[in-house]
């Protein structure tokens, strides 16, 4: 390694900037959104292209008492999924291979008490939703950028309805 190279693997470095706002992860908490601190804690499954992203929000979900872990495109969270059902997918729409509605759609049709939020900062996605619709597809999307805050709130909103139960395998 050069001497001025950084000795952080290429998914703890951020190139570029987002317009995401920054809020610190210990600051979420104050708010009040967090899941029932009993011992069962519901899956949650993050799927971003950009890891800090997926990361970031699946640390503040599992300080904020849900169980969540993060997946980097389409595949690999269906592999995730497989080995651990999620009651929760929070997806961006735009996945590198396979899209998140694809995901959406695909994990749906394996787990149906699944429930699943779809994240979007492109206009272009429009038309993907459109046509998950005409197909019977109702997913609830979430403008980027997405408040920590509010996603949890969604995040609560949408277990509140689940069962007390990990979705089952079939």
């Amino acid at each position: 390694m050069r001497e001025n190279e950084s000795s952080a693997t290429p998914n703890a470095r951020i190139s570029g900037r987002t317009n995401f706002p920054i809020v610190p992860v210990k600051d979420i908490r104050v708010l009040g959104l967090q899941a029932d601190q009993g011992a069962y804690r519901p899956m949650v499954l993050v799927v971003d292209d950009e890891a800090p992203i997926a990361d970031s929000l699946a640390e503040m979900l599992n300080q904020s008492g849900y169980a969540a872990i993060a997946a980097y495109d389409g595949e690999g969270a269906l592999e995730n999924a497989l080995l651990m059902p999620p009651e929760l997918v929070v997806a961006d729409v735009n996945l590198p291979g396979m899209s998140g509605i694809e995901l959406a759609i695909a994990l749906r049709s394996r787990f149906p008490d699944c429930k699943i939020l779809l994240f979007s900062g492109h206009q272009s996605t429009s038309g993907l939703l459109e046509s998950a619709r005409r197909m019977g597809h109702k997913f609830e999307v979430l403008s980027k950028p997405v408040h920590p805050g509010d996603l949890l709130a969604r995040v609560k909103e949408s277990l509140q309805t689940q069962t007390a139960y990990p979705a089952q395998c079939d």
